[in-house]
Order: C-alpha cells, then structure tokens, then sequence
C-alpha cells in the first residue's frame, strides 16, 4: 500500500514537471457538432484510419506545449482577452484539402478567426513559450479537419470521394476552449473563454453618454 502511495505521488510530481501539449481552439454547437462527428466517424471506418488522428470536431487556433506552472497564467490571460471579443459566426461548407495528408471542412470567411486570434494572442503568447525551440502556432489557414496524417493511398482515394461532396453548416462562435493532454494521455478540457464583447459594450455606453 505504502509502496503504490509512493509510486502515484512520484509519477504526479513528474507529470507537474513534464511539460504538457495544448489546444485552444472553437467548437461548434452540439447538433453540428455531432453531424461532423458522424462524417469523422465513417472517413475512419471507410477508410481504415486511425482513431487517434481523426480526433474530435474543433477548429484550431493555436497549439503549443509548455509547464503545467505557467497555466494559472495562460488562463488568466486569455480570459481578459477573450471578454473583449464579440460573438461571430462561421460557416463552414463543402471539403478541402492539404495535399497529399489531411482532409478538412472549408470555412467561407476566415476574417472574423483571424481576428480573435490576433486579439487571443496578445499577451499570452509570452506566457505559451516554453524555450526558444518550443514556441506557440497560431493558425494561418483556419479550417476544421477530418483526418490529418494520410497515407497517400488514403489521401488518393478520399479526395475522389469528398473533392465533389457537399456540406453545409453554420454556428456561432461564442467562446474559445483550452485543452490539455500531458504525456500519453488524451486531451482533456482546462478552461472556456467566453466572449463577451466588452470594448464594443464600453463604446456604445461612451457614444450613448455623448449624446445626453
């Protein structure tokens, strides 16, 4: 007893010690999330894909590794930065694809990503750096991925099948979610950032009391 006690504090202390990957990213509601769910579930069933790299419906916005010590301060961050972004929507329609290894569901307008990206990462991309050797992405090319890492044959073959396939799907982009797998595990929600418009709120009032 005393010896499994010892052995799950001292492999709790390593995984505090060991640098963690994490994912901020957007996901869409539940009904669309579960449609796009049920597409990722048939790409790997049709296609003898690893469950592993078709993943879960969300759209990425930055990933990066750092120590699970400087999260309190990647939270606290993108909480202040998160309240000053206004709800958008995104539409997503029909597939495209990074050839020759991953599929994805085009978003028609990207403008409004880009710009919470901008806004997410003032601030707490400081605090996402690790080293100088492990610094945090920001997405360049939002999209929202079926399956990454494809064989050619795989890649070959559903392109044939999705090139000329159709999908159509819009939600509102409400909030960002951080997630966070420690090493070998799964990814697993740590915090939601909720949007809430708070300069243009601030605006509003300000042009609202000029005019009294």
């Amino acid at each position: 007893m005393i010896q499994e006690y010892a052995a799950e504090i001292k492999m709790k202390t390593q995984n505090n010690l060991l640098p963690a990957e994490y994912l901020l990213v957007l996901q869409p509601h539940e009904a669309l999330w579960e449609e796009i769910a049920a597409i990722k579930k048939r790409f790997q069933t049709d296609y003898k894909f690893n469950e592993i790299k078709v993943g879960l419906p969300h759209i990425t916005l930055a990933m990066f590794k750092q120590f699970p010590a400087a999260e309190s301060r990647i939270v606290q961050s993108l909480h202040n930065n998160a309240k000053t972004i206004s709800p958008f929507k995104i539409e997503l329609k029909d597939f495209g694809s990074f050839p020759t290894h991953t599929l994805y569901i085009n978003i028609v307008s990207k403008v409004s990503i880009m710009n919470a990206v901008k806004t997410l990462r003032q601030n707490a991309q400081k605090f996402m750096k690790m080293d100088k050797d492990n610094k945090p992405f920001f997405i360049t090319e939002p999209h929202l991925t079926i399956a990454r890492e494809l064989q050619p044959w795989q890649y070959e073959k559903a392109w044939i099948e999705y090139e000329k396939a159709h999908f159509h799907g819009r939600f509102v982009a409400d909030h960002a979610l951080l997630l966070k797998r420690k090493p070998g595990g799964n990814y697993r929600p740590v915090e939601k950032f909720v949007f809430e418009g708070v300069k243009e709120k601030i605006r509003q009032a300000e042009l609202f009391a000029g005019n009294l």
